[in-house]
């Protein structure tokens, strides 16, 4: 009797050990070392960007102009203004303040960005080609006031076809499960 509650504990006990060596987390969010880069101009973009970082347990980090852009600058009707001039040449790397962030340690790498003229602000541009990118999941998500984010994925997928692409999405109004599960989705 007693080598049997021996054994029956021995078989138990490897039981136990390989169910849970097989468990996994609850979801992505908790396996993955994600970090959330986003570039606003005005704001909006700088808020889905927080409410991501806080869904996903991300940490942050901004890209900031070397030059701030100003309301002038943002003025898309005009077309000698900053913005206007950038996203007309598509060689244009706007400076940006130094990005402290060692992304060594990240697995996944959330871009944002605002929607301009269909694609992502060439200040976007200037952090990909600063920072070493390679071998991370790289997700896009955007805002804007009319634009889908396709066509600034796309170009960015055109521009950079060595990094590897998660799906975009456009954060305007997403709810927080709407997010949750959208994260849960692309750091599989």
């Amino acid at each position: 009797m007693k080598r049997i509650k021996i054994l029956l504990v021995a078989v138990l006990t490897i039981i136990a050990a390989t169910a849970c060596s097989q468990s996994k987390p609850k979801d992505n969010m908790e396996r993955k070392n994600i970090l959330v880069v986003y570039f606003s101009a005005t704001g909006t973009t700088k808020h889905a960007a927080e409410e991501l970082a806080r869904i996903a347990g991300a940490d942050l980090c901004e890209i900031v102009p070397a030059q701030p852009y100003t309301s002038a600058d943002l003025d898309w009707n005009d077309k000698r203004s900053r913005s206007s001039v950038e996203m007309a040449d598509p060689k244009s790397r706007p400076a940006v303040k130094s990005i402290g962030v060692d992304l060594k340690k990240y697995d996944c790498v959330f871009l944002g960005y605002p929607i301009w003229w269909d694609l992502a602000p060439r200040v976007v541009n200037t952090f990909i080609e600063h920072k070493d990118l390679a071998g991370k999941t790289v997700i896009p998500f955007a805002t804007s006031g009319g634009s889908s984010i396709t066509g600034s994925v796309s170009a960015l997928k055109k521009t950079y076809p060595a990094l590897k692409w998660g799906d975009g999405r456009l954060l305007n109004h997403a709810d927080e499960q709407s997010i949750r599960t959208w994260v849960a989705s692309v750091t599989r």
